[in-house]
């Protein structure tokens, strides 16, 4: 089965995305905690997509595909905005710090690393394009 939503690069679009998620969820008959961490997930990707591939409310779009079969779900983001590799860009994160002692950012994509079975980055000429994969289990 696969899905697409085009969202725009504005925060407002995070409503769309939790209909979607939820719609999904429910169509996949995914535990509600499962749904719930994949939701975050996802909310996280876009949400750094919208404020950081796009600076400043420029009107564009990205892509959120979904694939899915029975043992797994992918879930593919594109966008044309300014190059970054999350997974190489991102601070590394030491949760064993409080949240005073911890440097701002990063905890996102440690979120999306550890909701994910895979997470892969590719530019494909001038498109981002991340790739996180969520294994089904039966």
């Amino acid at each position: 089965m696969t899905h697409r939503l085009v969202l725009y690069d504005n925060l407002s679009e995070i409503d769309r995305l939790t209909e979607f998620m939820d719609s999904l969820t429910e169509e996949l008959g995914l535990e509600c905690a499962d749904g719930f961490n994949l939701h975050l997930a996802l909310e996280e990707a876009c949400s750094n997509i919208i404020q950081y591939a796009y600076p400043g409310d420029t009107g564009k779009t990205f892509c959120l595909d979904v694939e899915t079969d029975d043992d797994k779900v992918v879930f593919t983001l594109t966008d044309s905005g300014i190059p970054f590799n999350p997974l190489e860009s991102a601070p590394e994160v030491d949760v064993t710090l409080s949240a005073e002692d911890r440097e701002i950012g990063g905890l996102g994509i440690f979120l999306i690393k550890n909701v994910m079975h895979t997470v892969e980055y590719q530019r494909r000429g001038k498109e981002n394009v991340l790739t996180m994969t969520y294994l089904r289990t039966h």
